[in-house]
């Protein structure tokens, strides 16, 4: 990898040179990816499926060579089990609107954890309000971990699904999802695992993990906005109604009745973002050509080393478990407060010296509550941060809290 593949990695902000550390709310664009979507606006740009001319199936055929490379990228069996979505937030609300439908009833139950993300939480809100279920809430414990022995006592005879996250997207705690799968499967109950979080750090194969659903983004694992993915069993997708209606989704209409097309499409109603697939796709190529496993032991010795030095600032408190050598329990996130000094305060501060990090409550607040805290400041990393933006970090934040003393 070289950072001159990101060109805005290179820019000034505040006369200073930038330095990125928000990529768990978004990732940077290597120049592989904006060159893919631009040739194909420039030279293929036709709507996809059903077009007999020339360009029209060029693009249909970049666009499901998208589809298979997402297959391989998460080890998916067949492509009729990738359908590609908006990003995770769309890929859960898909399968709480359409699972929920097919296969709950009232006063069913979804296990769901003290640290998801409002895309895990609100979906099945929406679900209660059209359909009475339960929605019950495994706890984390002090050391920002799964409790997973109060998990297994929340399953029972109406539980139906559990939705994890993966990793931690405030706390930056992988989660042990295979022991999650293998505990849930022996109540008979389907896991969706959201990926938001994974994809872009770890190696990841849906089906050594054997999960009934994953969700990710393109725009968090250096692909474009407005796309991502929602991969799920056959055997469950089969059993599932369409969530939207429109063209693509339709075997034929009438008046009196319409039939559904096949898998995946039956998910993927009206024209996809077809340059996105693309853009996804090269996305993709890039970290796998690095290697997922490389990427994560990059980051990893770059999250340990930020760990160690804000650890000497004094007043800074880091939530989440502790780093090991091991990288099994977290992933590149850090989220901390310095004593009383406001968070919004930090990361305002942070900006005027170039430095971008995330502030506020990351879009889970009930986590925020189990913390005891209104927000924290979060620094996220990539495959392109370095030690010495590390050290660019840790001396803004000593510098605000010197004028705070």
């Amino acid at each position: 990898m070289n950072r001159s593949d990101f060109p805005i990695l290179s820019r000034k902000v505040y006369d200073r040179t930038l330095v990125y550390l928000d990529n768990a709310a978004t990732t940077q664009k290597p120049r592989a990816v904006i060159d893919a979507m631009t040739d194909e606006y420039f030279n293929v740009n036709a709507n996809v499926h059903r077009g007999v001319h020339f360009l029209s199936q060029q693009a249909t055929d970049l666009h499901e060579a998208a589809r298979e490379t997402v297959r391989k990228f998460i080890g998916a069996r067949s492509t009729a089990e990738v359908i590609f979505t908006r990003g995770t937030t769309e890929s859960i609300n898909l399968v709480a609107a359409s699972f929920g439908q097919a296969c709950m009833d009232q006063g069913d139950e979804v296990i769901i954890t003290e640290m998801e993300h409002h895309s895990n939480i609100v979906p099945w809100q929406l679900l209660w309000s059209r359909k009475p279920i339960s929605i019950k809430v495994c706890p984390i414990t002090d050391e920002g971990l799964l409790d997973l022995d109060a998990l297994q006592r929340l399953f029972s005879p109406r539980t139906r699904l559990v939705a994890v996250a993966h990793v931690s997207n405030v706390l930056g705690t992988i989660n042990p999802v295979q022991e999650i799968i293998r505990m849930a499967h022996a109540h008979g109950v389907p896991v969706l695992i959201d990926g938001a979080q994974s994809a872009p750090h770890l190696p990841i194969n849906v089906q050594e993990l054997d999960a009934d659903f994953y969700a990710f983004s393109g725009h968090k694992v250096y692909g474009p906005t407005g796309i991502g993915v929602l991969y799920g069993k056959e055997e469950w997708l089969d059993k599932m109604p369409p969530y939207m209606g429109g063209g693509e989704m339709i075997d034929k209409v009438s008046f009196e009745g319409t039939t559904f097309n096949r898998l995946p499409y039956k998910f993927e109603a009206g024209t996809p973002d077809y340059v996105a697939t693309t853009g996804l796709a090269r996305a993709l190529d890039y970290v796998s050509a690095i290697g997922m496993e490389h990427i994560a032991a990059h980051e990893h010795e770059l999250t340990r080393y930020a760990a160690q030095q804000l650890s000497l600032i004094p007043g800074l408190k880091i939530y989440g478990p502790a780093l090991s050598a091991s990288s099994a329990n977290h992933s590149s996130v850090l989220s901390f407060n310095v004593g009383t000094i406001h968070h919004l305060d930090i990361g305002t501060l942070l900006d005027r010296l170039g430095i971008a990090v995330r502030t506020g409550h990351h879009c889970a607040e009930p986590l925020m509550h189990r913390l005891g805290v209104e927000g924290t400041v979060r620094a996220s990393f990539a495959l392109y941060n370095t030690k010495e933006e590390v050290d660019a970090l840790v001396a803004g934040i000593d510098r605000v809290r010197k004028m705070f003393s």
